[in-house]
């Protein structure tokens, strides 16, 4: 029985190529998109997963408030957090600190004993960690113990890759590697451990551990300050709670901790918050300072969700449009096998098998598909998948259940219609369409190009803010500006380094393409915190604000050209200014109550983190160090000619390439031996878009495939309905009507239907979008336009789909439509 019911299904099939053509590809493309966007989703929430006992592993966050208002959200905490937790809550089982030195400074670490020359490589996936780090998180050791690799001070584990890279094919273990960075540290250590590379799926990117009792031989006050210290809060500190804790009552509990390790803070108007990030939440929920790489964005992984469930439904749409629009053709078929004995229930598993077959051959050409578009959807996509990841079990499961939902969801009501038909009024050849299934196939086909227009225009949004934010002045002029890092390897005595520093300026400078020079503790796009509190001096704790701190030098205007609002800027005829004066921009100015730039001129402030008290000697104009999806800091520039960790060069020649090679030749003299490495500020600044750039990139894409999928469907009901009104075709060119007036008949019940959904769909992504674009801070406008055009780009798509079958039926000749008449 089961043989024949597939023979029958077949048949069918292959007696309808045309239909059954569609109805496979619209299928296989909506299945394709909606894996793909599975893929993307899966692998967002899967960081973390692979460590065992994550549920119960946490980052402590800070939160710092003066006078009630909230200055820094740090990824980052006090050394002696970990160490507190553990000893006053029985529910915290353990901790670990990691100190990320790598993220910070510019770190070289060199095999000295490699040949022929020592091998060297700078270092940004580097850190500091307690020894309990490596068992807390389970990371898998090809080489040493993970529970005593770390323990001793000057010791460090390497990932597998940088095995190879520092010590080819030679066993690591026991052999020195020598840390070396921009503040002068030079450290010694042994290789006791080589854990295997990190999957990408993880927040924690780095390839070198260092020991953190190594931080301990840094001079004699070392210990206290990177041990049990609440003053500097630099420190990544995780924590291990036992199995069935409520965070939120292990959160109350923290802050008589902070009043007991911070007594002095409600005298000074201040207040810190400690609270959990659960390990595995972090990537997709953490938008904190100084997190050790760029989150990824769970609104995005929502959208697109939604996006791929949406092009799935318009693709199953279609199919149940088509079958039950082809019912009649099939009323013949019905008819007679429930004269023979048919039941309605074997009429049913005959259609749901007619189901299964075409949603089974949809999988299997979606499966072909997404093998052939990985390498394009990779690279919008910022992942990097391969073929095996569709034979992961999860996957597999995935495909089984979209394969029998698909069957039941696409086949059911389709299958339900055919059987309900009636023998005797099918045989006596008076069975016609009911009004309730033409009006469900319009309502499916409004709903398809509802979505299809929500999908356009949500990306003409996505686009719109992200255009508006990246061309929005950010108050400095960051393009052709190139950027080197300071040099990891330094001289041990900084007069030496400052020397060479002036080398390094004067050489570069004998280019005429290269107008200014300027080193600064800071660039924009840097996402490091340098931020302190402030007041006017005299002024009470409650008028104190927090800004943004930036060295300046005295080219650093003209490399950046900002301006000059107000008093002058740093100058080789002030020779104090060093030690005396700073320059604030005009928001800094304005908050601290002074009307007018002018009137800050010679006004002395209070920095007490720095128990300092310079005078402002200048006001400039505000700009934003980071992007704008986040509001604009006020800013305080005090001055260092050779205290910068970013060289910056204003490049004013169309021959960057010689240029370029000006630099590394001039930075190969004043720094031998460190790495020559560049690149160009407004890339730099534009990379905190990415986010954004690879949401519109995906959005635009399967937008477009939704728009397909519901124009193939389209494209299949006109023919159908062009077939099916032949014969009144025919008639009405008897009686004298035209082809345009027959074209008009046949097309405007479609347009009618698009323009409905249309109108459906505008506030519906006015809504939508809205509340995306709300969260930004700096936010565009959703323009009419952005409707009128999505709403014209589906409207022209959809008549082109059914012009060709409506001319078609419109020049046919009436004498082939009534010739058996």
């Amino acid at each position: 029985m089961i043989s024949n019911i597939l023979l029958t299904a077949f048949r069918s099939l292959t007696k309808n190529k045309f239909f059954s053509a569609l109805n496979i590809l619209g299928l296989a493309i909506g299945m394709a998109v909606f894996l793909l966007i599975a893929q993307y989703v899966k692998f967002e929430t899967s960081y973390e997963d692979f460590i065992k006992g994550n549920e119960n592993i946490y980052r402590v966050k800070l939160e710092t408030y003066l006078n009630n208002e909230l200055l820094v959200s740090s990824a980052e905490n006090y050394p002696g957090v970990g160490p507190a937790l553990t000893d006053e809550l029985p529910e915290v089982t353990g901790y670990a600190r990691l100190y990320n030195l790598g993220y910070k400074n510019n770190v070289i670490i060199t095999n000295d004993d490699a040949v022929p020359e020592p091998i060297a490589f700078k270092h940004r996936h580097f850190l500091y960690a307690d020894s309990s780090f490596l068992p807390m998180m389970g990371y898998e050791m090809l080489l040493g113990n993970a529970e005593t690799v770390l323990s001793d001070p000057n010791t460090c584990v390497i990932s597998e890759k940088y095995a190879r890279m520092y010590f080819g094919n030679e066993d690591p273990l026991g052999k020195s590697l020598r840390m070396q960075d921009d503040d002068y540290n030079n450290e010694l250590v042994k290789v006791t451990g080589v854990f295997r590379d990190l999957p990408p799926n993880t927040h924690l990117k780095y390839d070198v551990l260092f020991s953190y009792k190594t931080l301990f031989g840094r001079g004699d006050w070392a210990p206290g300050r990177y041990d049990q210290s609440w003053q500097r809060k630099d420190m990544y500190t995780f924590i291990s709670v036992r199995p069935g804790t409520d965070p939120r009552v292990l959160e109350s509990k923290f802050p008589g901790i902070v009043s007991k390790f911070k007594p002095d803070q409600a005298e000074r108007n201040q207040r810190d918050v400690l609270s959990l990030q659960l390990l595995p939440d972090i990537h997709l929920t953490s938008r904190l300072a100084e997190e050790p790489e760029p989150n990824g964005d769970q609104r995005i992984v929502k959208f697109l969700s939604i996006i791929g469930i949406f092009v799935l439904i318009i693709a199953w749409i279609n199919y149940i449009n088509l079958s039950t629009a082809k019912a009649m053709e099939r009323a013949r078929e019905v008819g007679v096998r429930k004269v023979m004995g048919a039941f309605k229930g074997q009429l049913i598993s005959q259609f749901l098998m007619e189901s299964a077959v075409v949603n089974l051959l949809s999988l299997l050409i979606a499966l072909g598909l997404i093998a052939v578009t990985m390498p394009y959807f990779n690279s919008i996509s910022g992942l990097s998948l391969t073929i095996d990841y569709l034979l992961q079990t999860w996957f597999l499961i995935l495909c089984g259940i979209l394969w029998i939902v698909g069957t039941l969801l696409s086949g059911f009501y389709p299958a339900l219609v055919l059987s309900s038909f009636k023998p005797v009024t099918i045989l006596k050849g008076k069975l016609k369409n009911s009004i309730s299934g033409i009006l469900l196939r319009k309502t499916l086909v409004v709903i398809q190009f509802t979505a299809s227009v929500a999908l356009i225009a949500g990306t003409f949004i996505v686009y719109q803010q992200l255009d508006f934010m990246m061309g929005r002045d950010i108050g400095m002029n960051i393009d052709q500006v190139m950027v080197v890092e300071r040099p990891g390897i330094t001289p041990l005595d900084r007069n030496s380094f400052n020397s060479a520093i002036d080398v390094f300026r004067n050489e570069v400078k004998k280019d005429p393409s290269i107008s200014a020079v300027s080193a600064s503790v800071t660039i924009p796009g840097k996402q490091r915190e340098y931020k302190a509190v402030i007041k006017r001096y005299g002024a009470p704790d409650d008028q104190s604000l927090t800004v943004r701190f930036n060295s300046m030098d005295y080219e650093f205007m003209d490399v950046f050209k900002m301006k000059l609002v107000a008093g002058r800027l740093f100058s080789e005829e002030y020779v104090a200014d060093q030690d005396t004066s700073v320059l604030v921009t005009e928001s800094a100015a304005r908050m601290m109550g002074f009307e007018k730039p002018e009137d800050a001129i010679g006004q002395t402030i209070a920095i007490a983190a720095f128990r300092w008290n310079p005078i402002i000697v200048g006001v400039v104009n505000d700009y934003h160090q980071v992007s704008l999806k986040n509001a604009l800091d006020p800013t305080v520039f005090y001055f260092t000619q050779y205290g910068g960790e970013f060289y910056s060069f204003r490049m004013n020649s169309n021959d960057l390439t010689q240029s370029i090679e000006h630099v590394r030749e001039a930075w190969i003299k004043a720094f031998p031996g460190n790495p020559f490495e560049y690149f160009f500020l407004d890339d730099y600044f534009n990379q905190q878009y990415e986010n954004e750039k690879q949401f519109g990139r995906l959005f635009t894409t399967f937008a477009s495939f939704a728009v397909i999928v519901g124009c193939l469907g389209l494209f299949g009901l006109s023919a159908y309905t062009a077939t099916q009104r032949t014969k009144e075709i025919g008639i009405r060119k008897v009686l004298g009507s035209s082809e345009s007036k027959i074209f008009l008949l046949l097309s405007s019940e479609y347009i009618k239907l698009v323009m409905l959904a249309i109108i459906i769909a505008m506030p519906l992504i006015y809504f939508g979008m809205n509340n995306w674009i709300s969260s930004f801070p700096y936010q565009t406008k959703i323009s009419l336009w952005i409707f009128l055009v999505s709403g014209s780009m589906v409207l022209i798509v959809s008549l082109m789909t059914v012009t060709f079958q409506t001319l078609r039926a419109a020049r046919t000749n009436p004498v082939n439509a009534l010739r058996h008449e």
